[in-house]
């Protein structure tokens, strides 16, 4: 073997001293440092001002798009023959073309929730939970989201849940979770490992990540790792300007729920009652204000429960405080919004300068 050079040297000694003292390290030593470097990498991504974006914005569309709530809509059984075959067909171009023309300026999109259908591969989790066939998709839709939004010049953000698929027995045991105010460390450290996965591929393509279901954060997430450090760490392992917020569940006055998330989650049912304690020009205790209600019956679901003045002059009032509203939508199996939420989402755009 020929002689290293100086450079080659020094990038030697960085690579394998590491990884030679990793190896001595227990498992609980190895936790350890990969807290204290998730922690020092979120950290390092705070007060960066990766929300500007979003705050330009100044308002988006969710859509949700899973499986169970297909079934129900439909009457049918869901299968992983079906499940593929929906995703297969998906309308990416026709949906941003809907979304373009109301001038929204990101969209909001759910990668799963309960069934444990997922809208995109990750060999992580079919390792980890061992489902054969898997419930992810063959067709990563979030990818090709990306691509017919880019054209458009809107951003894509993704929702998931915190916690396990609580509507699969199997996938709930194999991930090791317990729905409650329990630590949790087996799980969220498996969990970390899927949403790395998916951050990992998707990269810059994914500008934002919304965590449903934090409801425990003292038993869960505020101590050592695997805590909101590490989680955030996972989620922005792709992207690190990728915007993070952790969903405390419903409340009325909105508050940020850990240093290491980038805006609010908000999530709102009534968004007349939202009450904004010590925000500040569109911050909230270091957080972007952001408030993230349905404009369907129900989340993902029915038709408009607002009139369009009520919706505009919200979306308003929240903008002249600095502030970003999400409205989620419901769509088709296609992936179409009906034409009765497009226009409401038209009148939040022209309100908002757009043409």
């Amino acid at each position: 073997m020929s002689e290293l050079n100086s450079h080659s040297r020094r990038w030697f000694l960085s690579s394998i001293i590491p990884a030679a003292v990793a190896l001595e390290l227990s498992p609980a030593a190895a936790a350890q440092d990969h807290s204290r470097r998730a922690e020092e990498e979120s950290s390092s991504h705070q007060g960066k001002g990766t929300a500007d974006w979003m705050r330009k914005a100044r308002w988006g569309v969710m859509t949700h798009y899973l499986a169970d709530w297909i079934a129900k809509d439909t009457g049918e059984e869901m299968t992983v023959a079906r499940w593929n075959d929906l995703v297969a067909h998906f309308d990416v171009e026709g949906l941003a073309d809907q979304i373009k023309s109301t001038g929204a300026g990101y969209h909001l999109i759910s990668i799963g929730q309960n069934s444990g259908y997922y809208l995109s591969p990750n060999a992580t989790y079919d390792r980890i939970v061992g489902i054969q066939p898997s419930k992810c998709s063959k067709r990563d839709l979030v990818a090709d989201l990306y691509d017919a939004h880019r054209r458009r010049g809107i951003k894509l953000m993704v929702y998931l849940p915190s916690g396990a698929p609580a509507g699969d027995a199997a996938a709930v045991k194999a991930l090791g979770w317990q729905a409650g105010a329990y630590r949790n460390n087996e799980f969220q450290l498996k969990w970390e490992k899927v949403i790395r996965e998916w951050s990992e591929r998707w990269g810059n393509k994914v500008s934002g990540w919304w965590f449903d279901g934090c409801y425990w954060p003292n038993a869960m997430y505020r101590m050592s790792a695997p805590n909101f450090a590490s989680f955030a760490a996972a989620a922005r392992a792709g992207n690190q300007e990728s915007l993070v917020a952790f969903n405390p569940g419903m409340f009325r006055r909105i508050f940020s729920m850990s240093p290491y998330e980038d805006y609010t989650a908000g999530e709102i049912d009534l968004p007349a009652e939202v009450t904004l304690n010590h925000a500040e020009d569109g911050i909230v205790d270091g957080a972007q204000l952001h408030i993230l209600s349905h404009l369907g019956e129900r989340w993902g679901m029915g038709l408009p429960r607002f009139s369009t003045d009520q919706v505009v002059a919200w979306c308003r009032k929240l903008k002249d405080q600095g502030g970003v509203f999400t409205w989620d939508t419901p769509v088709s199996a296609d992936g179409h919004i009906s034409q009765a939420f497009i226009d409401q989402l038209k009148a939040i755009g022209h309100d908002n300068g757009a043409a």
